[in-house]
Order: structure tokens, then C-alpha cells, then sequence
């Protein structure tokens, strides 16, 4: 099927930067809409920033001007790059892709979850 890989979290002073990347591999036909979530501890999974097919993005308030997500269609990969990274953006990032993919000789459509990636801002 469709597999997803984050990677790029790490451990960051705040007002460092970390860039992340979500990578899609499998029987991919295309990649339509992609979002990075997080999940800090106790708290609900939430929307930090989506990518449409057509490039057009959306950011949760919290990140605004700080967040960028891109795409690389040729390559199956979606970036986020956060800069001025701040305490309260520490969580687990997770990518979740809309990808309509082969099984068979048949397409589907449906979204995929990566593993998620730690990203730790200290102070």
C-alpha cells in the first residue's frame, strides 16, 4: 500500500528551527492534500498546517509566520519547517496524506498516518 515517514524532530532550544519531512512511498498514483498534526502529552491531536495538491496552504494561529509547509511532488515529500520554535510547540508531529494509490489494478483514495517524529523545544 502506502507507507509514511517522518523524520527531522530532534531536541531545540527555543527560537532554533527545525525543518521536518513526511515521505510517501508505495503504489502512489498522487498525493492530494497533506497535513502535519501534533500531539503534546494530555492534550488532543491538532492541525498545525495542511497543503493542498494545487499548493495552496492553511496554518493553525499558533504557528503563523513561524510555520511553513511545502511539498516536492516529483519526490512524494512535505516539509514543514518551523523556525522560532517556542516551549509549547514541543509534541510528537505526525503527517497524514489524502493518496490515492494502486491495489491491484484498482485505485483507491484514503488517508495515511506516518509514525510521527518528537520534537522537544527547551528553554
Amino acid at each position: 500500500q502506502v507507507q509514511l515517514v517522518e523524520s527531522g524532530g530532534g531536541l531545540v532550544q527555543a527560537g532554533g528551527s527545525l525543518r521536518l519531512s513526511c515521505v510517501a512511498s508505495g503504489s502512489i498514483v498522487s498525493i492530494n492534500a497533506v497535513g502535519w498534526y501534533r500531539q503534546a502529552p494530555g492534550k488532543q491531536r491538532e492541525l498545525v498546517a495542511i497543503i493542498t495538491s494545487g499548493g495552496s496552504t492553511n496554518y493553525a494561529d499558533s504557528v503563523k509566520g513561524r510555520f511553513t509547509i511545502s511539498r516536492d511532488n516529483s519526490e512524494h515529500t512535505v516539509y514543514l519547517q518551523m523556525n522560532s520554535l517556542e516551549p509549547e510547540d514541543t509534541a510528537v508531529y505526525y503527517c497524514n496524506a489524502d493518496v490515492t494509490y494502486y491495489r491491484g489494478t484498482a485505485a483507491y483514495t484514503r488517508g495515511f498516518w506516518g509514525q510521527g517524529t518528537q520534537v522537544t523545544v527547551h528553554s
